[in-house]
């Protein structure tokens, strides 16, 4: 760590020196649009150096000569060339304009490529276009159901949405929304996310060798970006599938100065069940279903130097069932009514100041709010009247769990570039945490109200950082960096120092390897009851008693661009972790008379593999081959006698293969096939039954309860995991704008995959037998897709 720092510091010296030379910045845009673009390959061609933009669209550069030759390139557009002889520091501003198709742009002599060229490791960037194209279950374009597609990344069951990187749990991966985490980003029990890919301009996967401006989670950073607006003309998108509809629409305020967008999605399941549940019912029973998802974004370019981002993001689900009815006896009249319910979701807010201090030197200060609550209710009223008194007697009972986190955070964060061979970064964040493990409140009648639970807790969390990404030579690059953080909980403290080193040596202008060493720290844990099938989250600090988690990361890598839009990638890693903890057996999360540091228990994981993809990034045909071997496992002194078991989620092998072919400018098909082994789960090796039991002259047993005996955690693996989906758009032109009609086929032969087992006695062969339970056969979908 010492060496580390003292060759960080050597090099910012080495940095500051050279800073006196001319540069040239500014940002890159869409020339149709205004909006940002992230990750533009700026390149000099008279210099044979470059630079790229960051995530907002900013880049510097410092040539050793004056005379400049620059190409602006990016995958989907036209390049654009720019020849100057600086005299002075410029600020410029380029547009770009797309292009039709999906081409490569090859420069001569051009080498700055991320794949190859960059320190980055087990980095995607999630091309927007395949999300909008793949086969979308029920019609609706999920964005996490193509993380899922990616080496090194997996579902944990069919049709969820969570994210299990490299043996990681959920709650380890630092899920972002311009900036601000996101603690629950599921719906519908899991089955979709809340990001609506209407409102969303770029998505970026980190799964190792994390940079010292990520931390506060230890397995992967989801990086997703909201679009600006339209600073250009009104614009807008939607669709219509079979369980939801969304609708975008962006535009200027002020011309070129001012922009907004609104991203609106809801589902339509209760508003058509409702009426058809009421009128079997005869009106007394009323159940449903909904969620939704609101984004909004301001954006205001106050001056070349100075913007304004304002940000927000709304949405919940919300499930519901109520009763009403009475009826007559011969002793009087009851009328009953009874309700009950389940909600979660999340608000996020963020305010961002974009500045540019000096062609060198960028700065982005950011204020945040996020919450997540999850609530569950029940209720009922009974009122008695009798014939002979005529007086209402009322029985009634109210119970309300709720549980929830939320976050107040400030940040600044700095970007110096002082020569091409040098990318400086530092900056720092405070965060209020307030905890809500999990309050019981019921009611009966005339009694006092009763109310459990942990009490809500306060926290603070403090962050900094440092990093430099710096090139010695032709062949050799480095990224250093070290990651400070601390954890402050009533009368405890913890600080983590944590360092960030990647390599890169290149074999060939288009080949290197890499390799990377991370440290990681995450204050913030999640409890889970995964078997209820709901979303039972309670999101717990570290404590005097339950520690931070902690790992640490090395990874090797070979990286290929092979040509005709071609690259490919071969990684193999090893993590340790520490500090994990889950609930003991028969633990729950509705036990609200016991604190829930009793009812768990801390431990440690592992998890290492291998991992290779394929990527096609442009021309008519586009997608990838991913394949992962992995192995993960999880060990606690309270469980499975202290011994090593299988993470449930842990999959020996696991293959994806995704395409998107455009068969003509109106036509485009696409494909995905994925592979895994079973995932594991418990099930008993002998069950008995209770001596208490009963068995009449028929010997049928009556009465009783069933006993099993496990012998290991995990010790099942479920039968092997494969699908396969189509989908075909069809796109057309009108005067409005364009409209696509797609057409998916979830599961095409129709595989009945294991969802979870059961074990019952069967009677006839008096033993014990599985069954598998699958979710989804065949399910053809279509939507209908329209921009204006």
């Amino acid at each position: 760590m010492k060496n580390i720092a003292l060759s960080l510091a050597f090099f910012l010296i080495y940095s500051f020196s050279l800073a006196q030379k001319v540069s040239i910045s500014g940002t890159v845009k869409d020339a149709n649009n205004g909006e940002t673009l992230i990750g533009v390959n700026v390149f000099d061609k008279q210099n044979q150096k470059g630079a790229i933009t960051n995530n907002y669209g900013f880049f510097s550069y410092t040539p050793q000569d004056k005379n400049i030759d620059l190409v602006f390139s990016y995958v989907g557009y036209e390049p654009f060339s720019l020849s100057l002889n600086l005299e002075k520091d410029t600020l410029i501003s380029v547009e770009l304009n797309q292009s039709g198709l999906l081409k490569e742009v090859v420069i001569e002599g051009e080498r700055t490529d991320p794949i190859q060229e960059s320190t980055s490791m087990g980095m995607i960037n999630v091309p927007l276009r395949e999300i909008k194209n793949i086969p979308a279950l029920m019609g609706e374009v999920d964005i996490f159901k193509v993380i899922q597609l990616l080496p090194g990344v997996q579902s944990g069951a069919e049709g969820a949405s969570g994210l299990y990187v490299r043996g990681g749990s959920p709650d380890q991966n630092l899920i972002l929304l311009d900036g601000v985490p996101v603690y629950n980003a599921s719906h519908l029990f899991g089955f979709f996310s809340v990001f609506n890919d209407g409102a969303i301009n770029n998505v970026e996967l980190i799964k190792g060798g994390f940079p010292a401006r990520y931390g506060g989670r230890l397995s992967s950073v989801v990086d997703i970006t909201m679009k600006e607006g339209n600073m250009k003309e009104f614009k807008g998108e939607g669709s219509i599938g079979l369980i939801a509809s969304k609708l975008t629409i962006e535009g200027p305020i002020a011309k070129d100065k001012t922009s907004f967008l609104l991203s609106g999605r809801r589902t339509y399941l209760d508003l058509i069940a409702r009426p058809l549940i009421r009128n079997q019912t005869d009106g007394q029973e009323d159940v449903g279903y909904f969620f939704y998802d609101v984004n909004a974004k301001v954006n205001h370019i106050f001056n070349k130097k100075n913007r304004l981002y304002l940000s927000y993001y709304g949405g919940s689900d919300v499930a519901y069932t109520s009763y009403k009815g009475d009826w007559e006896s011969n002793v009087g009249k009851t009328e009953s009514q009874e309700e009950a319910g389940l909600g979660w979701g999340n608000n996020i807010a963020a305010v961002r100041w974009n500045h540019i201090f000096n062609e060198r030197l960028f700065a982005n200060f950011t204020g945040t709010f996020t919450k997540y609550h999850f609530s569950l209710f029940s209720e009922y009223e009974d009122i008695f009247t009798s014939n002979q008194s005529n007086v209402p007697v009322r029985d009634f009972y109210t119970a309300r769990y709720t549980s929830g986190i939320r976050d107040l955070a400030i940040k600044a964060d700095f970007d110096f570039i002082p020569n091409p061979e040098n990318y400086i970064r530092w900056g720092a964040m405070l965060i209020d945490h307030r905890f809500t493990p999990g309050i019981f409140v019921s009611k009966e009648n005339q009694r006092p109200e009763i109310r459990e639970g942990a009490q809500p807790a306060d926290s603070k969390e403090v962050s900094a950082y440092i990093e430099d990404d710096f090139s010695l030579g032709d062949r050799w690059k480095f990224n250093l960096g070290m990651h400070f953080s601390a954890f402050l909980a009533g009368n405890e403290t913890y600080t983590s120092f944590q360092p960030r080193a990647a390599m890169r040596y290149l074999i060939d202008p288009s080949s290197s390897i890499k390799l990377s060493y991370v440290q990681m720290a995450q204050f913030v844990h999640l409890l889970t009851n995964a078997g209820l099938g709901l979303p039972t989250d309670l999101w717990v600090p570290s404590t005097d008693r339950i520690g931070p988690q902690e790992s640490w990361q090395v990874a090797a890598g070979y990286f290929k661009k092979i040509g005709y839009g071609l690259e490919f990638s071969a990684e193999a890693y090893y993590k340790n972790m520490n500090g994990v903890i889950e609930y003991q057996d028969g633990a729950s999360f509705l036990n609200t008379t016991e604190d829930w540091q009793n009812q768990v228990t801390s431990g440690e994981g592992r998890s290492y593999g291998m991992e290779l993809f394929l990527q096609k990034k442009t021309g008519k045909t586009t997608g990838w081959i991913g394949y992962t071997l992995s192995k993960t496992e999880r060990r606690f002194d309270e469980i499975n006698f202290g011994e090593w078991f299988p993470f449930r989620y842990d999959r020996r092998h696991d293959i994806s293969v995704t395409a998107v072919h455009q068969l003509s400018e109106k036509i485009d098909i696409s494909g995905t096939w994925v592979f895994g082994s079973g995932n594991f789960i418990t099930v008993p090796n002998q069950r008995y039954q209770h001596s208490t039991s009963v068995i009449n002259e028929t010997n049928t047993t009556f009465g009783g309860l069933y006993i099993d005996h496990f012998d290991s955690r995990n010790n099942f693996q479920m039968r092997n995991y494969h699908r396969m989906d189509v989908g075909i758009n069809f796109h057309k032109d009108k005067r409005w704008g364009k409209r696509t009609w797609n057409i998916s086929i979830y599961n095409v032969y129709s595989r009945l995959n294991p969802f979870f087992m059961d074990i019952s006695y069967n009677y006839e062969t008096q033993s014990n037998q599985f069954r598998q339970f699958s979710l989804f056969p065949i399910v053809p979908s279509f939507s209908y897709r329209f921009t204006f």
